[in-house]
């Protein structure tokens, strides 16, 4: 290619193969794209996603309620018990979500994680399962206080937020996608 002169356009650019060559340049070759038209019709197939779709508001909604709760105990000091056995049923809520979301981005991606389309969610999806799990072995380490403990809570909820977030993200781009790819087939 040799040296680029003041003003000169690159006329080629060759994408970069990485550690798993195919996969990126199916999205190098649809890098406007979420996903390939394989993995769109393979996300829409499987019931998975069906799962996902009605396992993630049924976690947010125990997030909420958790949430409250929590909050409540921080403010007058009651409702230990539900406080604490709401964030136990949000964590078994969010174990069932990952596995299950591990399953569909195995049957969309190839991967159980960390599919290019979603890497940086799913790194931040451990973050989340870890203090989620921390706040667990919290429950039965008797030197942590019920405030610590639901400090942890606090901080998992706080990492869920921005991971939700993430995928609401992802969620619309999809959304814009399919109508991107609607538009373009009936122009």
């Amino acid at each position: 290619m040799g040296i680029q002169k003041q003003g000169e356009i690159m006329s080629e650019v060759r994408p970069i193969i990485g550690p798993y060559g195919a996969e990126n340049q199916a999205h190098i070759k649809n890098k406007n794209f979420l996903y390939t038209k394989e993995e769109r019709q393979r996300r829409d197939q499987t019931p998975w996603t069906l799962v996902q779709g009605v396992l993630a508001p049924v976690q947010f909604v125990v997030f909420l309620v958790s949430l409250a709760l929590v909050i409540n105990y921080f403010i007058s000091g009651n409702g230990e018990n539900a406080a604490l056995f709401s964030v136990v049923l949000k964590t078994i809520i969010l174990y069932a979500i990952m596995i299950t979301g591990s399953v569909w981005e195995k049957v969309v991606f190839g991967k159980y994680l960390f599919a290019k389309p979603f890497f940086w969610e799913d790194v931040f999806s451990i973050l989340v399962l870890f203090l989620h799990s921390f706040y667990l072995v919290s429950l039965i380490i008797p030197t942590f206080s019920v405030v610590d403990q639901l400090s942890i809570a606090l901080a998992a909820y706080l990492a869920y937020l921005i991971n939700a977030l993430q995928f609401l993200i992802k969620f619309r781009i999809a959304t814009v996608e399919v109508k991107s790819s609607a538009n373009q087939v009936s122009s």
